[in-house]
């Protein structure tokens, strides 16, 4: 029968063990989440995909959760004491864990690493990043299909490529469905964790006419909840936000880690693990949008589900040129789109939005 077990790991966090009784010993695996689970956001659907791990595995598997756990020597001291403790597996699910990880991934050659993000790579050391930017080009699609002022907002964590991409599809997937948007505007918490401030953007961009406001990776639900207590709509990344804005949730992208965690860890467990990056996107389960609002009508929403479709099979890309960046210099030529490599490192963004990247 299936038990829970909880235990203090070092002095930072509650470990929670999912596992099932049995003679032989389990498939360790260290699960590092950077925030609260909650009951949605990024660490909520790591999380889940954990459970997805646990479930598929059952008594093969011992899946160890630590959460609330801060970048830096807190992380460090957890992943370190998992490593010496035997464990046979890391999944890191914070950016600023990469580090450390790495270090640990070439004193312990036979530890398998799953780093969700980043760029870095070693045998034993892989990298999964969800395809973001796919849902958020549908859920611009559903922006420029509602807004009356013309007018969308973007809360944005940080500068760096993997939110730029996100960002510049949401546009780009605004602007092909209305042609008359003002430049976009953009609040930049530089966290991925600030519930106060959060909130406090999204009533920012609201107060200067904003009425469709997309929160990029977001740590609450909070901006979703503001919108709905201001009357505008909300999209946001993650996961599906509907119950804390039952009228004003325009869109989410909603991720699946299950499908692509299993697969690692099978590879782990057969002794056959890869080093490898791993982009997951629609084609893969491993996002899609949900949450449309039903104030987008029944042809709205075949437009974007349609989109959807031809990004599963692979004949729409969003980032296919001409695009132009907000320099006015060409980002993408006419007739090519972007690989993914160039999507990983995105360094631009796209005509009509209205900031620059921060230093």
């Amino acid at each position: 029968m299936r038990h829970w077990m909880r235990t203090a790991l070092a002095t930072v966090a509650l470990g929670v063990a999912l596992t099932v009784s049995a003679e032989a010993d389990p498939f360790k695996i260290g699960y590092l989440l950077p925030n609260p689970v909650g009951e949605l956001g990024w660490s909520y659907e790591l999380d889940r995909g954990g459970r997805a791990i646990a479930e598929k595995f059952g008594d093969k598997v011992e899946v160890q959760f630590v959460n609330s756990l801060g970048e830096g020597p807190d992380a460090t001291r957890v992943m370190n004491k998992m490593a010496a403790d035997g464990f046979n597996m890391l999944v890191l699910g914070s950016f600023g864990y990469q580090q450390d990880g790495m270090k640990l991934a070439k004193r312990y050659p036979k530890l398998s690493i799953v780093h969700i993000g980043g760029y870095m790579n070693a045998p034993n050391f892989s990298t999964l990043t969800p395809r973001h930017y796919e849902a958020a080009y549908l859920c611009g699609m559903a922006a420029g299909m509602v807004t009356k002022s013309e007018t969308l907002g973007v809360i944005a964590a940080f500068p760096l490529p993997e939110v730029l991409n996100v960002m510049n599809a949401y546009v780009l997937g605004a602007q092909s469905t209305n042609a008359n948007l003002k430049p976009v505007k953009v609040i930049w918490l530089n966290s991925w964790f600030d519930p106060t401030m959060e909130k406090a953007s999204t009533e920012s961009l609201a107060s200067q006419g904003t009425d469709v406001v997309f929160s990029l990776f977001p740590g609450t639900p909070g901006p979703m909840a503001a919108a709905e207590q201001l009357g505008i709509y909300g999209t946001v990344t993650h996961s599906d936000n509907s119950k804390f804005a039952p009228t004003k949730h325009l869109c989410a992208g909603q991720l699946n880690f299950g499908p692509v965690m299993i697969k690692k860890v099978e590879e782990a467990m057969a002794g056959n693990f890869k080093g490898d990056d791993v982009f997951a996107g629609i084609a893969d389960n491993a996002i899609a949008v949900a949450g449309l609002n039903k104030d987008l009508s029944d042809e709205q929403r075949a437009l974007i589900l349609a989109r959807q479709d031809e990004m599963r099979a692979g004949t729409f890309k969003p980032f296919t040129g001409p695009i132009t960046s907000n320099e006015n210099k060409e980002a993408v030529a006419a007739g090519t789109s972007l690989d993914d490599r160039a999507i990983k490192g995105m360094n631009f963004l796209v005509k009509g939005i209205d900031t620059t990247i921060p230093k």
